[in-house]
C-alpha cells in the first residue's frame, strides 16, 4: 500500500503527519478537526502551507466549515482554552536583511505581554520566524512546568515542519538529509530539542498570516520593531499597549 500523508489544519496538533496513528490522536474527539490525506508529501506540504483547503472536500467534526484558515478557527477558541496562547513571528527587511522576531502572550484570553528583538543584520524569514518560536517554546516550557495549558501559533509551515514533521529523520540520519544541507541547523536542533520534551502537553498551531488575527498581526508588529530598532536582544514592549495603534505600526 502506497503511503500517504495527512494534512491536519485544526486539532490538537496542527502540520503534516506521516500516518494514521499520529493523525487521529491529533484529531479524535477534537471539536472543529479539520484533516485530510495527499499521496505525496509536497502536495501535503503546499496544503498545509495555504492554511486551509478551499478548493477539495477536507474531513471535519463538528460544525466548524470545512476548510477553514487556522487563524479563522483560532479566532473562535474560547478565551480559556488554553491559560497560555503565544503567537510568534519573524520580518526581514530585504530578505536576505535586517531580521528581527516578535512575541505575544495571551493569558485567559486577555493581551498580556508584547516582545520585540532578537536582530540579526544578515538574517532572512526563515531565520527570524525560527528565532522567534525557539524563544517562544521556551516560554511554553516554562508554563507547562508551572501547570498552564499552552498553545504556540506561528504563521511559518516551514518552522513548524522543521520540528514536527523533518526534524526527527534528520536525527536518525545525524542531522542529513538527502539532496544537501539542512539550512539554519543549529536552531533547528534548539527548538526541536526543546519541543520533544513538551511535545505531549504543547498544542503547536499553524495559522494563516495576514488575515486580521490579532495575536498574529502584533507578533508581526513587534518582529519588524526589533528589525528597526536593531534590538539584539528579546526586549519587553514596555510603551502603552493601544492594539489599535499597534496595529498601525509598519507591518512585515
Amino acid at each position: 500500500m502506497a503511503q500517504k500523508f495527512y494534512v491536519v489544519w485544526s486539532g490538537r496538533q496542527t502540520g503534516v503527519f506521516t500516518d494514521w496513528a499520529s493523525t487521529q490522536r491529533a484529531v479524535d474527539k477534537y471539536a472543529g478537526a479539520c484533516f485530510k490525506s495527499f499521496p505525496t508529501r509536497e502536495e501535503a506540504e503546499r496544503a498545509f502551507g495555504r492554511g486551509g483547503e478551499t478548493s477539495v472536500p477536507t474531513k471535519t467534526a463538528g460544525k466548524q466549515k470545512a476548510g477553514a484558515p487556522d487563524s479563522e478557527r483560532a479566532g473562535k477558541h474560547s478565551a480559556h482554552q488554553f491559560d497560555v496562547r503565544i503567537y510568534c513571528d519573524g520580518a526581514c527587511e530585504p530578505n536576505p536583511g535586517n531580521a528581527g522576531s516578535g512575541i505575544v502572550v495571551y493569558r485567559a484570553g486577555k493581551l498580556a505581554q508584547l516582545w520585540y528583538g532578537l536582530y540579526n543584520p544578515m538574517g532572512t524569514n526563515n531565520t527570524a520566524e525560527l528565532n522567534a518560536l525557539y524563544h517562544a517554546l521556551r516560554m511554553a516550557e516554562a508554563e507547562i512546568k508551572a501547570g498552564n495549558s499552552v498553545e504556540v501559533c506561528s504563521d511559518s509551515a516551514y518552522s513548524i515542519n522543521c520540528i514536527r514533521s523533518w526534524a526527527a529523520n534528520w536525527e536518525r540520519n545525524g542531522w542529513k538529509k538527502t539532496g544537501g544541507e539542512i539550512k539554519n541547523l543549529e536552531i533547528i536542533q534548539d527548538c526541536y530539542a526543546i519541543y520533544r520534551r513538551i511535545e505531549g502537553e504543547l498544542s503547536l498551531t499553524h495559522v494563516a498570516a495576514h488575515v486580521g488575527t490579532e495575536g498574529n498581526e502584533l507578533a508581526d508588529r513587534m518582529a519588524m520593531l526589533g528589525a528597526q530598532r536593531k534590538e539584539k536582544e528579546l526586549r519587553l514592549y514596555q510603551d502603552k499597549i493601544d492594539i489599535p495603534t499597534l496595529l498601525k505600526m509598519r507591518a512585515g
